[in-house]
């Protein structure tokens, strides 16, 4: 299958004027009154100035100019926790966790993440590679312009290297950055049955720098979990990413409190996902290393936990909350980031203006994006969604109905509200 041009090959130089910057989500110093019209110039795919309109500088008066309206301006969302690539589906367990088994019961069982292993390695990459566009397309449609997909489903070098690649096309066909998370110590692999510290020795040892020499690697996951890998295990992948210079990130504290979000924070973590059971001094590494804790609403609704993350007591500490969808055929099928905005709010209790710093600065921060990412100011990447809606509150406000959206990306328009 041959792959697209870039979306965002030839950006297109314009003024959008008429429209409401979201307020925390610009620039801090912007001297731009809470819904006071505003205007952004963009050039080169880079937003060059933005600021209240009456003040839009002589050098941008001969660009194009387009009305937003009054729409709310947001920069791009960024979705920082997915497992977009995989083959099939896992219906079946939904319907055996309903009838009376836990997640851990269905995992030791044989079904889990091992299932999904064995349908990715059956899948071809074009097969993996249409399924995942398909899904990618649903996020980009309510406005998300950067979005991390992790590999896991794999576990083993041929089939990891495969989820990887159809990563990096997605990126490449459709427009978007996209940041690949090498996600090896996911599960065991059944061949590996009874040998965890072998294949642990094997992702540090040859795949993970196999698959960073080939440049398909921005960031290291694990999950450090009692169905998955333990504590030194986990910090065994760690010290091979950082012998490599790469990031790590770690699935922590979801089923079990296992001492990972500080493992994670001594290695200077990006994030920690999940953190359900996250612990005070859990909490206190992450605020000392500027690690994000990730929120992952939909997996909790899915799985009926009833094991809040400490939500108040990441808030008191200043440990800055993410939001992602984390897509999975397992424990997340959620493809709406608006939607785990809502869940955010209503199963974790977080505020709107939080949820919406969670899709968009604090979600960038996860994935070492917050330079480019994440927030709206001169100088970014021109990726933001004009909202024409009447309040802010209503992109984590409505159920099933995702509201219409100018998406900007890299400085043209990828969709426009009707």
């Amino acid at each position: 299958m041959a792959s697209a041009p870039s979306f965002a090959q030839h950006p297109a130089d314009i003024v959008w004027h008429s429209l409401r910057l979201a307020p925390g989500l610009a620039a801090p110093d912007l001297p731009v009154a809470d819904g006071a019209p505003a205007a952004l110039a963009v050039r080169g795919g880079r937003i060059a100035w933005l600021g209240p309109q009456a003040a839009l500088p002589a050098a941008f008066a001969q660009l194009p100019r387009r009305d937003a309206g009054g729409a709310w301006a947001t920069p791009g969302l960024v979705d920082c926790h997915t497992h977009l690539v995989y083959g099939g589906q896992r219906a079946n367990e939904f319907a055996l966790r309903l009838a009376g088994a836990s997640y851990e019961e269905v995992a030791r069982a044989g079904g889990g993440i091992v299932s999904s292993v064995r349908a990715t390695r059956a899948a071809s990459e074009d097969a993996l590679y249409a399924s995942a566009r398909q899904r990618l397309q649903a996020l980009l449609a309510e406005g998300v312009c950067a979005v991390e997909i992790k590999s896991g489903y794999g576990l083993a070098l041929e089939h990891e290297r495969k989820q990887l690649r159809v990563a990096r096309r997605l990126g490449r066909d459709l427009g978007i950055t996209v940041r690949t998370t090498f996600l090896g110590a996911h599960a065991l692999p059944p061949e590996y049955a009874g040998r965890s510290q072998d294949y642990i020795d094997h992702v540090c040892r040859h795949m993970l720098p196999q698959l960073a020499a080939e440049g398909l690697v921005d960031a290291v996951d694990a999950f450090c979990e009692r169905i998955a890998f333990t504590l030194a295990e986990t910090e065994q992948v760690f010290a091979a990413a950082r012998q490599l210079g790469l990031p790590v990130k770690l699935h922590a504290g979801q089923l079990s409190d296992m001492g990972g979000a500080e493992l994670a924070a001594r290695y200077q973590a990006l994030s920690c996902d999940h953190v359900e059971h996250l612990s005070s001094a859990g909490i206190a590494a992450m605020r000392q290393a500027g690690t994000v804790a990730v929120l992952l609403p939909g997996a909790y609704y899915t799985l009926r936990d009833t094991h809040l993350p400490p939500i108040e007591q990441l808030r008191a500490a200043g440990v800055p909350m993410a939001v992602a969808t984390d897509h999975n055929p397992g424990t997340s099928p959620a493809l709406s980031l608006l939607l785990m905005a809502n869940m955010a709010c209503t199963l974790f209790r977080l505020t709107v203006p939080e949820a919406l710093a969670g899709i968009t600065l604090h979600a960038a921060r996860a994935l070492g994006l917050q330079d480019t990412h994440g927030l709206l100011a001169a100088g970014r990447s021109a990726d933001f969604v004009l909202w024409p809606v009447q309040e802010l509150a209503e992109l984590a406000y409505w159920l099933g109905q995702r509201p219409a959206c100018t998406v900007v990306r890299g400085g043209r328009v990828a969709a426009a509200a009707h």
